[in-house]
């Protein structure tokens, strides 16, 4: 699938179907993160694949916004090894674990799999849930599988502003 049209086409998916996503199409989605440019390559990520009955009644106890994906994938990453950035304000977790999230998630609609950002959920109560180390932090979910029947983009997915009210050139 061309760049342009996967990011076209890919949509945040709020119904999910049953069927388990292929190990093939798990491990390619887990690689694509793993390829993802994190700052000084100091790789913080810590992804977390929960696909068990057990392991996805506590995802759900975290957060409404499963809608049934039979696969769920935890971000986050290391505290204690991130850059941090000139001024000491700011570090790379945040960021790094951003991109390689987006990664995978292109990666899913790439393999044929459908996904859903989620946030909507207190990312310490996930890492509680889950018994992630203290200096891990949680940045979303990821919810992927395949849509199920009716499972279509929003109405406003399309909806989008014209580059000259969020683009400036200084």
């Amino acid at each position: 699938m061309d760049y342009f049209d996967l990011v076209r086409e890919r949509y945040s998916c709020k119904k999910f179907d049953a069927r388990q996503i292929e190990r093939s199409q798990l491990d390619a989605i887990l690689t694509a993160g793993r390829l993802a440019p994190t700052a000084k390559n100091l790789q913080e990520q810590r992804i977390y694949v929960v696909q068990s009955e057990e392991g996805l009644a506590r995802v759900d106890r975290v957060t409404p916004c499963r809608y049934g994906a039979p696969t769920v994938l935890i971000v986050a990453f290391d505290r204690e090894h991130v850059f941090v950035y000139p001024g000491g304000k700011r570090d790379s977790g945040v960021e790094d674990a951003t991109i390689v999230a987006t990664h995978m998630l292109l990666a899913a609609k790439a393999c044929g799999v459908e996904s859903c950002w989620v946030n909507f959920c207190d990312p310490e109560a996930v890492a509680k849930e889950f018994g992630l180390p203290d200096n891990e932090e949680v940045l979303m979910i990821l919810d992927l599988g395949y849509a199920a029947e009716g499972g279509v983009p929003l109405p406003a997915h399309s909806q989008r502003k014209e580059l000259s009210e969020t683009v400036r050139y200084v």
